[in-house]
């Protein structure tokens, strides 16, 4: 078994297994230059550095493009119903301990008619890990606005602009009080593997945004974030350092009179005053106030990174540990006291 905390129960693989391991036989259709194919090959490679028996690997998806991502993978997997992908997860990692657990989903499928199914999963703390792709539209359905477009957005949906406000899904998992957010960029693989590791080592549910372009339907959506700039706009989030960013750290984030988080340049600033990133903080108020940093549509810097990594008894873990409790050590008897128990009664002819 997997001696790592998410992992723990998981077999381990008796022989290495590598990305050609986790790569199906079926034909990858996604439309030419989508960040789905970046996060699929990122993914088949992490997977093989787990550790962990292929076999024991379960992946559920939803309805939208990234729901197709089961098919790619060489392990167990679903393609359920939209938004509902979070609830059968939940029932696959009750039912079985032994079960690596991941769900993927788009913003339009979580953030919408999923939205509850999400922030539930999230608050009970059950083991699985999420991937959401954010690419801020449908595209599947072709292109309608969707819960992270930004205002004004002009899409078939919206031909005179969005009146939305978008959610920030960072915002919403801290909020809901996930245990372990993170945000990575798909063209970033270094990262993107490093956050996804953490992730699925993290014992509880796991959320991990992923900015993934759509070339067809909002292609560009976050070029600031992978172009030329994209060294002053990027905030790398580092456990126990201070938040710097930009050539030669010239940027920081650090709290002003009104204890608010800024953006300013480092050079300016106390250096008392720079944040310190607390990813372990039990209080995820910190967390929070960094992703307020981005703002939806804009991306004028975005902070990437884990946000977030506590510990909290998984909601799973915790069912099996109740049925254990009041499980008889007399199963037959137990069944006949409760079909002959206090709660029956007898029909009689009037």
């Amino acid at each position: 078994m997997s001696n790592l905390t998410g992992l723990r129960g998981v077999p381990i693989a008796l022989d290495p297994l590598n990305k050609k391991d986790y790569t199906s036989d079926q034909e990858v259709r996604w439309c030419p230059g989508c960040g789905d194919y970046a996060i699929l090959s990122t993914f088949q490679s992490m997977m093989g550095t787990l550790g962990i028996r292929r076999e024991n690997t379960v992946i559920v998806s939803g309805i939208g493009c990234a729901a197709r991502f089961p098919y790619y993978v060489d392990t167990y997997g679903m393609h359920s119903i939209h938004g509902r992908a979070p609830a059968i997860a939940t029932g696959i990692a009750t039912a079985r301990e032994d079960l690596n657990v991941w769900v993927v989903t788009g913003d339009g499928d979580s953030l919408s008619i999923g939205g509850n199914h999400l922030i539930h999963t999230l608050r009970r703390n059950v083991n699985i890990t999420i991937l959401l792709f954010n690419n801020e539209i449908y595209g599947l359905t072709k292109g309608q606005y969707s819960p992270t477009s930004e205002v004004g957005k002009l899409t078939k949906s919206s031909p005179l602009g969005s009146l939305d406000n978008p959610f920030n899904p960072i915002s919403l998992a801290l909020g809901a009080e996930a245990t372990f957010v993170a945000r990575a960029i798909d063209s970033d693989r270094k990262q993107l593997t490093e956050v996804m590791t953490a992730a699925a080592q993290h014992r509880g549910a796991a959320l991990v945004e992923i900015y993934q372009n759509c070339p067809i339907f909002n292609d560009g959506a976050f070029e600031g974030l992978k172009g030329p700039e994209k060294e002053d706009l990027l905030i790398n989030l580092r456990h126990g350092e201070p938040i710097t960013f930009g050539s030669e750290g010239r940027y920081c984030v650090f709290r002003n009179a009104r204890h608010d988080f800024e953006i300013g340049e480092t050079a300016d600033v106390d250096p008392a005053a720079i944040v310190v990133h607390d990813a372990e903080r039990p209080d995820p108020s910190q967390a929070f106030a960094l992703s307020r940093l981005t703002e939806g549509g804009v991306m004028r810097q975005a902070p990437v990174g884990i946000f977030r990594n506590v510990q909290r008894p998984a909601y799973d873990d915790r069912v099996r540990e109740q049925i254990l409790e009041v499980r008889a050590e007399d199963q037959d008897a137990a069944l006949a006291d409760l079909l002959a128990g206090p709660d029956t009664w007898e029909a009689t002819a009037s």
